[in-house]
């Protein structure tokens, strides 16, 4: 139920009124003496209505009259004036300049939002009056000068820089009864001289605005109600949720995804209900599922109540999409490393037990030729061992932990000869287009690795093209990068690289698949028409190599990959030296030399130490390096030629090559393995440098390689076959 006025309010209405200090004060206060005279006449006629007769009923009529007439006309009446000094006064209790109003004593008895929000006070607390909301010397004098002036009865106006630097304006202007007005407003920037002028500064005032701020933060700001209704966005906020120039009224949880609303909604409701305590909740853009995904970390604080006291938040979000996406490329790496370790490791034992199988075959294929009815069942399965060893490559090359054996080549003639080849793997319906840059650069690099990836590129783009064929076109150039490129998620340096195209006019790669083409066992191809090993194979070799590969493609036009390898310099002041001629393998492949074969597999060295056997060789057989190394102390004759395997228990190859030479350093060497890339990095070992017998090896490559090391003939580098492909 609402309650009466009180009788100091009604005191304080009559002294304000009929005040003569008042304009129109004494009209008023004449008025009110006629008006009870008049009443006070009207209880005489009451009581003595003989005495006063219809005269003085008459008489105090006129008066009642007069009294009203003149209480009206004296009365205060809205003018223009007042109603534009209280429409100010409305605009002034809702604006951002901070104004306050103080008694004699200093105290604040009036203030607006922005005044408590300038003088940091709490949510009812009483604000600080201005002499103590601005602590520092520099603001002291300042307020102190306007203190007096005040009290002088004169306005003034003053410019201070609080402690935090903001610059402020302050003006004052004395009120009746001792109160004051205190403005509080920013200080603007000046207006920038011309450009050239002597008057320009070289730097300029910081904008200070809460505005400025706002609109210019690197991260996003909004200001919403309670419901999540934006009132207010910058330009950050906005883009992220793509709203353009209509960000207001936009609602929130329809921009959120639809999993994440609940907790947004409920930490923007905690928020704006003054609610500080709260961690950040991460969500999404619900956006199209075809583009690329956006995540934000939103973090929600208590704002300023709007003009009708409705609860506010303000909100900033934290785009953290770019940050996702290394994260998810990171953890692609880290699984791709495990699938490359896991790979290597199976090489390993594997290539041992393909060359058990290839070797034995070797045997028995010269027991049983061709003709013999054990022949083809022979064949068949050294056959299907070469195809495994071409696969067990590919994991190696895709796992990086092949053993390369680069040397200085020209593009231009290991493509144009690699063509011929290549034109037979293509068809009839396909043309095939080489096309080479004058005076192409050198590179280093194996030569047989880098012609199977060229190959399992052009299978690649075979496999793309349309039942009619189309066009498959190998295209070297030189390029220099000036500045890095990017490359993925990378970046390539800047330098000189030699570029091979492989670009075809087939159907082209889905955009979803381009992020996973290089992705070990993954193929669009039916099942059993593909390993999925290809492209990764290319991507192991290239990157082993030190080189770049990058895809472009689009559906119905066709796709282009581009490896960039480094240009080949020769070291300075070292001339170069011109390739020799390669030299074919002995045709006599016995010998009467001392071989010491240390292989811990059993399988492996029965079958090497046979071969040889069977070529007039003496063989010394170890289970280990320990029990090599004990023989090449031991031994009182000459060892020839060490063969070892790189990976084996206790001492390994590299170890007990280091340990021999310094007993026997004219003792020739090779290593023979499934993979022997780490190794040698552990023991300082350069493969390039070493002869090296890839496992599995048949009986002809073993004895070709023996005579070849000890007649000090030069190795020759291993052609690629149809075998060596898996696309």
């Amino acid at each position: 139920m609402q309650e009466g006025p009180t009788v100091t309010q009604v005191a304080g209405l009559l002294s304000r009124n009929f005040s003569p200090r008042e304009a129109g004060g004494p009209s008023r206060l004449a008025a009110l003496l006629f008006f009870l005279l008049a009443v006070g006449g009207s209880v005489v006629i009451l009581l003595e209505p003989d005495t006063a007769q219809w005269a003085g009923v008459i008489m105090l009529t006129i008066l009642g009259i007069g009294a009203g007439l003149l209480l009206i006309a004296a009365w205060p009446r809205p003018t223009p004036e007042i109603e534009d000094a209280r429409r100010a006064a409305a605009v002034a209790a809702t604006s951002n300049v901070a104004w306050a109003v103080t008694a004699r004593d200093g105290s604040v008895l009036d203030c607006n939002i922005a005044y408590r929000f300038l003088a940091g006070a709490g949510e009812g607390e009483p604000p600080a009056p201005p002499q103590l909301a601005f602590p520092g010397e520099g603001p002291a004098a300042a307020l102190y000068r306007l203190v007096r002036a005040a009290n002088e009865g004169r306005a003034r106006e003053e410019h201070f820089e609080t402690e935090s630097g903001q610059k402020l304006t302050a003006a004052v202007r004395s009120l009746r009864a001792g109160e004051t007005a205190w403005w509080f407003t920013p200080k603007l920037p000046e207006a920038a001289p011309p450009k050239g002028s002597v008057f320009e500064k070289k730097t300029t005032s910081p904008l200070i605005r809460f505005a400025d701020f706002f609109r210019n933060a690197p991260m996003g700001v909004a200001v919403t109600d309670a419901d999540a209704a934006i009132v207010e966005a910058n330009s950050v906020f906005a883009g992220f949720f793509a709203l353009g120039l209509h960000s207001a009224g936009a609602k929130l949880d329809g921009l959120i995804a639809q999993d994440e609303r609940g907790v947004a909604l409920d930490l923007i409701r905690r928020a704006a209900g003054g609610d500080v305590s709260h961690a950040p909740v991460e969500i999404h853009y619900a956006s199209d599922p075809k583009a690329q995904p956006r995540t934000a970390q939103l973090f929600a604080s208590p704002f300023m109540p709007g003009p009708e006291g409705e609860p506010r938040a303000i909100l900033y979000i934290v785009d953290t999409s770019e940050q996702k996406a290394l994260e998810n490329q990171f953890a692609q790496g880290q699984k791709m490393q495990a699938i490359g370790q896991l790979a290597g490791g199976v090489a390993h034992d594997f290539n041992n037990l393909l060359q058990a199988i290839m070797g034995n075959c070797d045997l028995l294929l010269m027991r049983h030729p061709a003709g013999d009815p054990s022949f083809p069942e022979i064949n068949e399965v050294r056959q299907n061992s070469v195809r495994a060893a071409g696969l067990v490559r590919q994991l190696l090359a895709f796992s990086r932990q092949q053993t390369l054996q680069p040397k200085v080549l020209s593009l231009s003639e290991t493509l144009t000869e690699l063509s011929l080849l290549l034109r037979r793997l293509v068809g009839e319906r396909i043309q095939l287009k080489v096309e080479h840059q004058a005076e192409l650069w050198a590179v280093k690099a194996d030569e047989g690795q880098l012609s199977n990836a060229v190959m399992n590129l052009v299978v690649n783009a075979r496999d793309a093209m349309p039942p009619e064929g189309g066009v498959v076109t190998i295209r070297t150039a030189n390029v220099n990068f000036a500045t890095p490129q990017p490359i993925g998620t990378g970046h390539m340096p800047a330098g000189d690289y030699v570029r091979i195209e492989v670009s075809d006019s087939g159907s082209g790669i889905p955009k979803e698949n381009l992020t996973k083409i290089f992705e070990p066992f993954f193929t669009t191809k039916p099942v059993g028409h593909g390993t999925g090993l290809g492209l990764s194979t290319v991507y192991g070799v290239v990157k082993q190599t030190g080189g770049f590969i990058t895809v472009d493609s689009e559906l119905g036009r066709g796709t282009a990959f581009h490896v960039y390898l480094p240009r080949y310099a020769a070291a300075a002041g070292a001339a170069e030296v011109a390739e020799e001629p390669e030299k074919t393998g002995p045709r006599d492949v016995t010998g009467q030399d001392t071989i010491l074969l240390v292989e811990d597999e059993d399988a492996v060295r029965s079958f090497a130490a046979r071969a040889l056997r069977l070529r007039g060789y003496t063989v010394l057989e170890a289970p280990g390096g320990e029990q090599g190394l004990e023989i090449v102390r031991s031994r009182s004759g000459p060892i020839d030629l060490l063969i070892t395997d790189v990976v084996m228990p206790n001492v390994d190859g590299p170890t007990l090559v280091r340990a021999a030479r310094r007993l026997r350093p004219e003792m020739r060497i090779i290593y023979m393995s499934g993979y022997a890339e780490d190794a040698f990095r552990r023991n300082e070992e350069n493969a390039e440098n070493m002869h090296f017998l890839p496992k599995p090896f048949g009986l002809k490559q073993l004895v070709a390689k023996v005579k070849e090391v000890l007649q000090d003939a030069q190795p020759a580098p291993a052609r690629p076959t149809l075998n060596d492909t898996g696309t």
